[in-house]
């Protein structure tokens, strides 16, 4: 580049400053670098470029990233720039109880009051795993100073016995094939050590491919980060170019701002669902888009969804394939070249001017990996909004990967109060549970979770198992892993822990899916339904101090993105 900052013009320079008059604190923010055992000359007067680390030792989805981060620094480095690694929330899925998405806005706060306390210009951000993403760019855009995402990238495929496994999906799957007694103890243990075979988050189109090719499609990333497996060489490239970008945009003042517009969220929705990707994806985008200034409601994924075709056919909306192969067979890039006339191609990404300039050249080098338009997987987006009195503010249901037969059904309510309830009677005989029954768990909402863990793919009683009976409808104000499938209604709005219709929900009521009318209804007379909300009284507070307290406080419903009210609102820091 000819057009550089000078190094007055750098944000940094309001900490160091230079030479003697630029003061006492500049200088002790000098000496202080001294200490640290930097030379004068590897920092002053250059970009100061924060690297956000979500690396742990417990995040098997991130624990290449302290290599990674190193790849960053070289290219930082490269371009001029000096790097500064800052460690910070790691939220591992696998792990965190009761659910990551309880600390996601806390990461995003984190992320936020970091990059705005201390002396950076630009910002790397790295995770992947599913609240980092969402959380890493929230905080970020709040702040609003240039940013690249490095997305920790998807494991290798799983294996055993000759069969390719996808990470949490085939879980469910041969879990349920124990539970019927269709495999035993012996090949469960084969199966913990094939399901997951390397660092990377899971490589099915779950939550987390999910939101790292959002963020791709948003603009956020260098062309084709999203789909590079964790451990393939070209990650540690990907991540390269990812420090030597940020130092460019920073001499550019391209902040996210310019990056994160209304059109990048309607295109990053279109990408969402024509991969067939997770409902969680609705949550975080919601959140995500009110960060940045820009309002995202649930009936722009009903619209847009209605006019983009699923084209990946990538487990578990899919049938067949995993994320390595959707990588090769063109990635993100290929897919956005199969709907070019449904996106936004004049707006700016990190790495160039227009999308159009990014995807072109774009090929796709698989057809049954990513469908033509002519053959889809699914002729309409894979997530459907619902309403009704049931979710008069919405709920959805990812309805590619439900057995057809349930999208409109009928059937009786079999109700559980909370999720520790339902694993210690689904079994009871007395249920009398059946396979048109409707398994509805309240509880389960942001605050009911607290914070909406993934329940929402409610376990099928052993004895129905048995019978072959694979996929039951149920409802929930929960999330579900973007891993999992069926017919599972989640994000019931409002939750019922704050009074919304799913409290008033009796055994023996019947309840309507129609995916197609895109309603839900529970099949109660409106006189009745005032009878028991009279007679309700609301659950106590979960917490009574700490984080999880102000949590309470200040979280909103599923449909305006779960964020906390008073990071939610618009104004300055």
């Amino acid at each position: 580049m000819t057009d550089r900052k000078s190094p007055e013009e750098l944000r940094s320079h309001q900490w160091y400053g230079s030479g003697v008059s630029s003061g006492l604190r500049s200088f002790s923010h000098r000496a202080r670098t001294r200490q640290l055992g930097y030379l004068p000359e590897e920092h002053l007067g250059k970009p100061v470029i924060a690297i956000l680390n979500t690396w742990s030792d417990i995040n098997p989805c991130h624990v290449h990233l302290r290599d990674r981060a190193q790849a960053v620094k070289r290219g930082v480095w490269q371009a001029g720039g000096f790097p500064l690694e800052f460690p910070v929330s790691t939220l591992s899925e696998t792990f965190q109880k009761p659910t990551p998405m309880l600390y996601r806005n806390l990461l995003a706060m984190e992320t936020e009051e970091l990059l705005r306390s201390y002396p950076v210009d630009g910002a790397v951000l790295m995770g992947g795993c599913d609240k980092s993403t969402p959380a890493l760019l929230m905080g970020a855009a709040s702040v609003d100073l240039p940013a690249v995402f490095v997305p920790a990238g998807p494991m290798l495929p799983g294996h055993w016995r000759g069969e390719t496994l996808g990470s949490g999906t085939d879980m469910w799957k041969y879990w349920d094939d124990m539970r019927a007694g269709l495999i035993g103890d012996c090949e469960m243990q084969e199966l913990e050590s094939g399901l997951a075979r390397s660092p990377g988050h899971c490589m099915t189109m779950g939550t987390a491919s999910t939101l790292t090719a959002a963020a791709e499609a948003l603009g956020v990333t260098v062309p084709g980060a999203s789909s590079i497996p964790a451990v393939d060489s070209g990650h540690d490239r990907m991540a390269a170019a990812a420090g030597l970008r940020i130092v460019e945009l920073v001499h550019r003042n391209r902040k996210l701002s310019d990056i994160l517009t209304a059109d990048a969220f309607e295109d990053a929705v279109t990408t969402v669902l024509g991969l067939g990707g997770s409902t969680n994806a609705v949550i975080h985008l919601i959140a995500m888009a009110g960060r940045a200034g820009v309002t995202l409601t649930l009936d722009d994924f009903d619209r847009i969804a209605r006019t983009v075709p699923v084209l990946a056919n990538v487990r578990p909306g899919g049938r067949t394939y995993l994320m390595e192969d959707f990588h090769f067979a063109g990635g993100l890039p290929g897919f956005l070249s199969r709907i070019p006339d449904l996106l936004h191609l004049d707006r700016p990404t990190v790495a160039h001017d227009t999308m159009r300039e990014q995807i072109a050249g774009a090929r796709v080098h698989h057809d049954d990996v990513i469908r033509p338009r002519d053959n889809p997987v699914a002729a309409e987006g894979g997530v459907a909004v619902l309403r009704g009195n049931l979710c008069p503010d919405g709920a959805v249901i990812k309805h590619i990967a439900a057995e057809p037969h349930l999208l409109k059904h009928t059937g009786p309510a079999v109700v559980f109060d909370d999720y520790k309830a339902m694993q210690r009677t689904i079994n009871d005989p007395s249920l009398g549970i059946t396979a048109d029954s409707v398994l509805v768990l309240r509880g389960s909402g942001p605050k009911g979770g607290p914070g909406m863990p993934e329940y929402g793919m409610l376990p099928i009683p052993d004895h129905l198992l048995k019978q072959g009976v694979r996929d039951m409808v149920r409802i929930s104000d929960a999330r579900m892993s973007g891993t999992s499938y069926g017919a599972c209604v989640l994000h019931v709005a409002p939750e019922s822990h704050v009074g919304g219709p799913l409290a008033l929900v009796r055994t023996g009521d019947p309840i309507t899916l129609d995916v197609e009318a895109r309603t839900l209804r529970l099949e109660v007379d409106d006189e009745e339904l005032e009878r028991r909300r009279a007679a309700w009284t609301p659950p106590p507070a979960r917490y009574e101090r700490g984080y999880g307290a102000l949590y309470d406080e200040q979280i909103t419903q599923a449909d305006t993105g779960c964020d906390l009210q008073f990071l939610a609102r618009p104004g300055k820091g």
